[in-house]
């Protein structure tokens, strides 16, 4: 198995001096970057000691350092655990200690917070990626090894380039999920689920070494790495990762940087079009936007259509690295507006039903279940987690969907979120897309309260566009046009904006508690 920096040493063979890499006034070839990741394996086996199987975190802004430590970990065998800046330092300190790190990497912004859980942990001093004032630097300590100086090189860490190839299933990445409740798992990725995702991602929408991508998710999230920036290096092309997401400021790199493809999730998308609009750039070198991480509002997706835009959606989650479904013909974008689309090529989906286990019929809703050599090793040192959620090779993804006679599956929202009221099935996600079609509304969440007859009904937050105004009466009968009467939410709380968690998603559970305790209007 040849493990993921590998991609980038076959492609400075065949093109050594197309442009690999852009970011914050850095510029590198294949060329270049294969002499630093090669420079960089050498500085982490060396002064730093890090062997193979070691976990070594990473608190950072995205940026080519990222990237290059992940390639560098790659080729030695070590297991990078990307941290959520977002969170507390209670809650990155539970990621460490579960992990056993042995080493925290960090950008120059969080080089106080890695001090200090460094401190707490009892880990050696943590290593800054990019070049600054004081402190251990790892950029320096590349730039010697690719120097050859001392005990940073080649030799002397035992080589880098001739080594025996890794195993297919060496860990790669921990990266741990975010659930609303409980704790984080940390799932195990490996070199060989990224280049299957990958597989998926260049046979569906064809990613070739002409196409430049742009990540705009933050590294640590599983849709920075796997779409489209390690795919896109497979292929030869083209990444640009600014340090965080600015709007404007990605709206001109797409223009300047002549960008053919742009991921985001919803919330993304929605505020570059904001900018677009705002500032008309020349988009004419891309090939689409596409969408993830969590279902698109149809009147999204139709306005980029409504501007010239092809925009499609897709579907994957952590634990398969993570493409699971793509809308692969740009003709069905809008026709099939809303779904996720059809299975990619090296993933076998059933849709299940979750009472009986067996698989559903086109239109009815079913558990998705996957199956493929892009679904993680396991939960890591959690056999009890891992048996839950992968049941004879199966992953169960604890997420609800249908399709249609064409095969084309729409998200129809969380098993544990779906309400049973008076008997019948309520999918939040339905009736959600119904709530965000009235122009006055950019965002609802639909959850379930108890009820005395009943058992439960469902109740929805709305969160207003800017200068958007309607009233709950009116949102009742909008509702009430296009689903049945025990879907339409028996109140609609109006809020400023959504709970959500340190990965942004939508915190049910907290909406339920502030609508009993009357504290959500």
């Amino acid at each position: 198995m040849y493990e993921i920096s590998y991609w980038v040493r076959a492609q400075a063979w065949m093109r050594p001096e197309t442009v690999a890499v852009v970011g914050d006034g850095i510029r590198w070839t294949y060329r270049t970057l294969e002499e630093r990741v090669a420079a960089a394996s050498r500085a982490l086996r060396g002064p730093l000691g890090v062997r193979q199987g070691d976990r070594i975190a990473v608190l950072s802004v995205n940026g080519p350092e990222y990237l290059l430590l992940l390639l560098a970990a790659s080729r030695i065998g070590a297991c990078l655990v990307p941290l959520n800046w977002r969170l507390s330092p209670a809650e990155l300190e539970y990621q460490l200690r579960d992990s056993e790190t042995s080493r925290i990497f960090c950008s120059g912004e969080y080089v106080t917070t890695a001090g200090d859980l460094s401190a707490r942990l009892g880990l050696p001093e943590p290593v800054r990626i990019t070049a600054g004032d004081g402190g251990l630097d790892f950029a320096h300590l590349v730039a010697r090894a690719a120097a050859g100086e001392g005990d940073h090189a080649g030799a002397a860490a035992g080589g880098d380039a001739d080594d025996e190839p890794l195993p297919w299933d060496t860990p790669l990445v921990i990266g741990y999920t975010s659930g609303t409740t409980g704790k984080p798992k940390g799932a195990v990725l490996t070199s060989n689920n990224f280049f299957w995702n990958a597989m998926n991602d260049l046979l569906t929408i064809d990613l070739r070494s002409s196409d430049v991508t742009i990540t705009l998710l933050p590294m640590f999230h599983i849709g920075g790495l796997g779409l489209f920036l390690l795919p896109t290096l497979l292929a030869g092309g083209r990444v640009v990762i600014p340090p965080r997401f600015d709007p404007d400021q990605a709206v001109r790199l797409i223009e300047a940087e002549r960008v053919t493809v742009v991921f985001g999730v919803p919330t993304v998308h929605q505020r570059l079009l904001e900018a677009i609009d705002r500032l008309a750039p020349d988009l004419s070198s891309v090939r689409m936007f596409y969408s993830g991480g969590a279902p698109c509002p149809v009147d999204l997706i139709r306005a980029y259509h409504s501007r010239g835009i092809p925009f499609g959606q897709g579907y994957g989650l952590t634990e398969t690295a993570p493409t699971v479904f793509m809308m692969v013909d740009p003709a069905d974008y809008l026709r099939k507006a809303g779904s996720i689309g059809r299975p990619a090529p090296f993933s076998r989906v059933r849709l299940l039903d979750p009472a009986t286990g067996k698989p559903v019929a086109p239109g009815e809703v079913g558990e998705i279940t996957v199956k493929g050599p892009n679904v993680f090793a396991g939960y890591w040192r959690n056999p009890e987690a891992t048996a839950q959620a992968v049941r004879d090779g199966w992953f169960r993804t604890g997420d609800l969907a249908r399709a249609d006679e064409e095969g084309f599956v729409t998200i129809a929202g969380r098993l544990k979120e779906m309400l049973i009221s008076g008997g019948e099935n309520v999918y939040p996600v339905e009736v959600e897309q119904v709530i965000q079609s009235h122009p006055a509304v950019v965002e609802a969440a639909v959850y379930g309260v108890p009820h005395p007859e009943w058992g439960e009904v469902p109740h929805a937050a709305v969160v207003l566009a800017p200068g958007g105004s309607v009233t709950e009466e009116e949102l009742r009968a909008h509702c009430a046009q296009q689903l049945a009467k025990y879907k339409v939410p028996k109140r609609f709380h109006f809020m400023a904006d959504l709970p959500r968690n340190a990965s942004g998603k939508v915190l049910k559970g907290e909406l339920a508690r502030l609508d009993q305790a009357g504290h959500t209007a």
